[in-house]
């Protein structure tokens, strides 16, 4: 993986203004992934940004580029842990949780929609989304907005601008470390 792709799909979560990520890596013959999480955390650990595979297969891994203080946070939301709960989570903490969705993702053919809860969007929405994918959907970005459009569609613009400036920034030789922003 390079530090353009990791730019290209975890800029918001880099720039502190996200919980997660997700991305997929192909693997190919001889590719090591977990290699290469270790060194992204390596990397990334000191800012407070944590990297783990939540799926592997032979021919794709899935990836969680995430910030442990934000994800404790939103699923500290009553939202939140209900969406969880109903799902048979046990949430004592959200390690277990990520262990849990783990779990999920590898055992269950269909997928898990309370990832969104991982990934920062808000409960109202992954709640509305697991009932009703399509129906009173307001605005699409990263996730369907069923409710606060002007809310989403103003947070869908502010990823899309931090990627943008990302970009330009490892364009320009910055480095992985140098823009991962460290968060109180």
């Amino acid at each position: 993986m390079s530090e353009e792709f990791i730019v290209d799909n975890c800029s918001p979560t880099l720039a502190g203004i996200k919980t997660g990520n997700l991305f997929s890596v192909k693997i190919t013959d001889g590719y090591d992934i977990y290699s290469e999480i270790r060194q992204l955390n390596r990397i990334l650990r000191s800012r407070g940004i944590r990297v783990i595979p939540l799926k592997k297969t032979d021919e794709y891994a899935l990836i969680y580029l995430y910030r442990p203080k934000y994800l404790k946070k939103d699923l500290s939301d009553p939202e939140a842990l209900r969406i969880l709960k109903d799902k048979g989570y046990h949430c004592d903490s959200p390690e277990r949780c990520i262990v849990e969705l783990v779990a999920r993702l590898k055992d269950n053919p269909d997928f898990p929609h309370e990832i969104g809860l991982f990934l920062g969007y808000p409960p109202s929405d992954v709640a509305s989304f697991m009932e009703h994918p399509c129906k009173g959907v307001k605005c699409c970005g990263c996730w369907k907005a069923f409710s606060k459009p002007e809310k989403a569609e103003k947070t869908f613009r502010r990823f899309n601008m931090c990627t943008r400036a990302y970009r330009e920034m490892i364009k320009n030789g910055k480095s992985l470390k140098q823009l991962a922003v460290i968060t109180g």
